[in-house]
């Protein structure tokens, strides 16, 4: 379901553009000044919700978070926005987007209302990443923490009167709020760090050596299948025979992006007694904490490993 941007951006990019004139048109407010909420707080908008999940939690009381996508069901690459998420985008103080490709429209939202005072955050920028770099940044645990700093550092120049509080909640948040995440984390490398296992894409590609564990499965399956092209017959071939060998011990599979490619090797798998967990590119339920998804789907990897 999600991934899919390469085979599938150019038709997406033509029907953004159309769009994009006349969100304007609705909207009527290039050039114009974000507005604060009636309480006094920022405004603050995140193209997807794990994001914005942790700027909540940093901001507190502060910040209004409001998050385009929302829902496990809506796919973020080809994601049509509506007029009201102009008029969301228009009024924000803070947006954040995830970038590498990943949010296209979003970018597109943003230099297509500008406004004076409104701060911009483009995640892929602050590693480097681009179009065609693997976009699931929030799957490091290294990314989420410089994420975590950069937040803050934002929220206290754009509200300098409230310094304190984003200080307090940001250190609250990474020793408390995120522990559980980090335990687990730390769980699974200290008891299988070195053990072989296979993903259906490349979602679990930044984990995986976060967590100490050798993902074998070719990187251009991985790439394929997260970009919705052709698996080649050698890649297709060589994960066959690492389920078949039982030379994984898990298979990491990404449910919201289930092809027929993907779930021949999930039943695969299965057959074979290796144990196959799930993980999703979004929070799941979508009333989730990111940390209480991400530390679920981390606790769940630590059971199929052998606990």
């Amino acid at each position: 379901m999600f991934g899919r941007w390469s085979s599938r951006r150019s038709s997406a990019w033509s029907g953004l553009v159309g769009m994009a004139v006349a969100l304007l048109a609705v909207v009527g407010c290039a050039g114009g000044t974000p507005a604060t909420s009636s309480s006094g707080v920022l405004e603050v908008v995140a193209a997807e919700n794990f994001w914005g999940s942790i700027v909540s939690q940093i901001g507190g009381k502060h910040v209004h978070v409001t998050s385009i996508i929302a829902s496990p069901d809506a796919d973020p690459h080809d994601y049509e926005p509506t007029p009201n998420d102009a008029k969301t985008i228009a009024r924000a103080r803070y947006v954040v987007v995830n970038g590498a490709g990943y949010d296209p429209w979003a970018s597109k939202l943003v230099d297509s209302n500008p406004a004076s005072g409104r701060q911009t955050l483009t995640i892929a920028d602050l590693f480097g990443k681009k179009d065609g770099d693997n976009p699931h940044l929030w799957y490091s645990p290294d990314y989420v923490g410089q994420f975590i700093e950069r937040v803050t550092g934002d929220l206290k120049k754009m509200d300098s009167a409230n310094a304190a509080d984003y200080d307090q909640q940001s250190a609250q948040y990474k020793t408390q709020g995120l522990k559980g995440y980090h335990d687990a984390i730390a769980a699974i490398k200290q008891k299988y760090s070195g053990t072989p296992v296979g993903a259906s894409e490349s979602i679990f590609a930044y984990l995986s050596p976060a967590l100490g564990l050798d993902l074998i499965t070719p990187p251009a399956y991985l790439k394929a299948v997260t970009e919705g092209t052709d698996i080649s017959p050698a890649d297709k071939a060589t994960v066959q025979q690492q389920i078949a060998g039982k030379q994984i011990k898990v298979f990491v599979f990404n449910s919201q992006n289930s092809t027929p490619d993907v779930q021949q090797a999930v039943d695969q798998a299965r057959a074979k007694g290796i144990p196959v967990t799930q993980i999703t590119e979004t929070l799941t339920p979508a009333t989730a904490t990111f940390q209480d998804w991400q530390t679920k789907q981390l606790q769940d990897l630590l059971g199929a490993l052998g606990g």
